[in-house]
């Protein structure tokens, strides 16, 4: 009898974020109706063609998100190009409405089959899906992408966190995580527990060093994804924070959802806020809340929870992605208060450090050419 195999190969599914200021309402603070509007008609009719298999389109601040699902894998040129077009897109009518910052991120001016290093941010993961694989999307505004090491250090490798490193047996092997050093282009992966005082030997210096991935130890499944776009490094000079995002999966092995969002019971400060010059408490909020006000802040960031079924977001009867708005939950109000306290503290220093950022992060800011008049006026002691 002969006996045919055949090899099945399962098909694995892609969640992309990518994001880009490309024009805000008044200043820096949010993005209007019509800029939205665009990129959902691009990426309705991407989805039409079988390009995308679902998408959501929000803002966090002043930043337009692109949530999509599909079948491309990470880095796909098809992906990546929908994105640029749809940035360029938006970024048009922005001028047509002269808009404040219009196509900011937007840093070059030909796409050559992938939006990193061209100015937008972007988080990518495939995987193979599981029974049930909900996702947290991060999306901040006013900030740095060394933004989230705090927050991705808290979720996978700390115990006083994530209850599940310690009493979960699929994850007690622990988490590697891949670290970017963004001024030299060099990654380093590190596993914890048992790298984790390197660990945060390198990810607490935040202007150098990035969290870009984590897998789990025991076998490689991806957990989270961070971008790590540094306009600054891009121009060479300041043109707008980088504002990062973030994809996490959670349950079943991972860490439980609630685990991921508990490091937001409290604010923590982050780099950026007015003119990307200053140390400004994170504020977590729902998406109604996320414009960005005070001092062009706080910095703010948005946590959306959806659920991947067949390649797609889980959507209802309606066709709509079902989506949790989880900061908009007043669970998070004692670290939207402890925010605007921190705030408040951080502004009556006014233009002394700490509240200004150091020298270094100085340095791709527009002081450097106020003190330049300067140089020639400075006399040997």
């Amino acid at each position: 009898m002969k006996v045919i195999c055949r090899v099945i190969k399962l098909v694995k599914t892609t969640v992309s974020i990518i994001k880009a200021d490309v024009g805000s309402l008044a200043g820096h603070s949010t993005v209007p109706q019509p800029l939205l509007d665009i990129a959902e008609k691009s990426l309705s009719e991407a989805e039409q063609t079988g390009l995308l298999n679902s998408h959501y389109i929000f803002h966090a601040g002043d930043d337009l998100e692109l949530l999509m699902t599909h079948f491309k894998g990470e880095n796909n040129s098809e992906i990546h190009g929908l994105a640029w077009n749809t940035f360029k897109a938006a970024a048009d009518k922005a001028m047509e409405l002269k808009l404040y910052g219009a196509g900011q991120d937007l840093l070059k001016d030909a796409f050559s089959g992938n939006v990193k290093g061209m100015g937008p941010g972007v988080a990518e993961m495939e995987f193979e899906e599981r029974r049930s694989d909900p996702v947290v999307v991060f999306a901040a505004d006013k900030t740095e992408p060394a933004a989230f090491n705090y927050l991705l250090f808290k979720i996978f490798g700390d115990p006083f966190n994530t209850a599940g490193l310690i009493i979960d047996p699929s994850m007690v092997g622990g988490f590697k995580f891949e670290v970017l050093n963004v001024k030299e282009s060099k990654n380093v992966v590190l596993k914890c527990p048992e790298e984790m005082y390197e660990l945060l030997g390198l990810i607490g210096t935040t202007e150098r060093y990035v969290i870009s991935r984590i897998w789990r130890a025991t076998d490689d499944l991806i957990a989270a994804a961070s971008s790590t776009t540094k306009l600054s490094l891009i121009a060479g000079k300041y043109v707008g924070k980088d504002d990062p995002v973030c994809l996490v999966r959670a349950q079943s092995g991972l860490p439980a959802v609630g685990e991921v969002l508990v490091p937001f019971l409290h604010s923590y400060l982050v780099a950026g806020w007015m003119r990307g010059s200053h140390w400004g408490p994170f504020m977590p909020v729902g998406l109604k809340d996320s414009k960005c006000t005070l001092f062009d802040g706080p910095p703010r960031i948005v946590a959306l929870g959806i659920q991947i079924a067949n390649g797609r977001i889980t959507s209802g009867d309606d066709g709509k992605p079902l989506i949790a708005d989880f900061f908009e939950d007043p669970a998070f109000n004692l670290a939207r208060e402890e925010a605007l306290q921190l705030a408040a503290s951080l502004r009556r220093m006014g233009e002394f450090q700490p509240a200004r950022l150091g020298e270094e992060a100085m340095e791709y800011t527009t002081l450097p050419q106020i003190l330049k008049k300067l140089e020639s006026r400075f006399k040997p002691v």
